[in-house]
Order: C-alpha cells, then structure tokens, then sequence
C-alpha cells in the first residue's frame, strides 16, 4: 500500500501532504509524527526531482501540488521558486535520497512517536 490513511478521508489526507511539503521546502525540516514524516519522504523527493528538471511541464505539476505561500515576506519569493531556485540545484549530483528522518521521542499527551523530516 502506497500511503496510510490517518484517519483522513482523501481530500484532507492530500491537503496534509501538500501543506507538510511546502513546510518541508520552506522552512529545511519539521517535526511531525514519525508515520506522516516516513510518507513525506516520497512527496519531497518527487517534488525535488521536479525541480531538477527545470522546464515548464515540471515547474507546472510541482506547482500544481506546492501551496502558494511565501517564504520570506521582505523578499516576496514564493516556495516554488525557492524550490527550483535554490533547493534543487543543490542536488543536481545526488540521485535521490533528498531528506532525512530522525526519530526525536514520543508527544506527550498521546504517547505518539515523533520524528522530524530534514532536507540534507
């Protein structure tokens, strides 16, 4: 099975993903529970294999799946641009294995198992 459900039906299971993503590119890393971080793996790494590619077609389906918010409000860059700009050419000679996860605890209140998911 390719992705778990977390109790999501598969609108809001999507709007997670893309919301996590865009956090994921925007901010370097986030602490989530370690089940969304080990599914964003795949979101991110495909999102950056777009954003290696560089022509119009992937700059289109990576914005078609990014949220448009802003990175840094002073320079009004959007992530989709951060993404193709500055986050992609960095891995222009790795071949995948774009993110990291590391497990960092459990969540007090639910005993859930916390990692935080990081670009390398």
């Amino acid at each position: 099975m390719w992705n778990r459900k977390f109790g999501r039906n598969a609108d809001h299971r999507k709007a997670m993903l893309r919301n996590l993503a865009t956090s994921v590119i925007m901010y370097g890393k986030v602490e989530t529970t370690y089940t969304k971080a080990m599914d964003m793996r795949t979101v991110v790494d495909e999102l950056i294999t777009l954003g290696k590619k560089g022509d119009l077609a992937a700059r289109r389906q990576a914005a078609s799946f990014i949220r448009d918010v802003y990175a840094d409000e002073a320079t009004r860059q959007t992530v989709l641009n951060k993404l193709f700009n500055e986050v992609a050419p960095k891995y222009k000679d790795r071949n995948g294995g774009y993110t990291r996860v590391v497990k960092t605890g459990v969540r007090r209140g639910d005993a859930a198992p916390m990692a935080t998911i990081e670009l390398l």
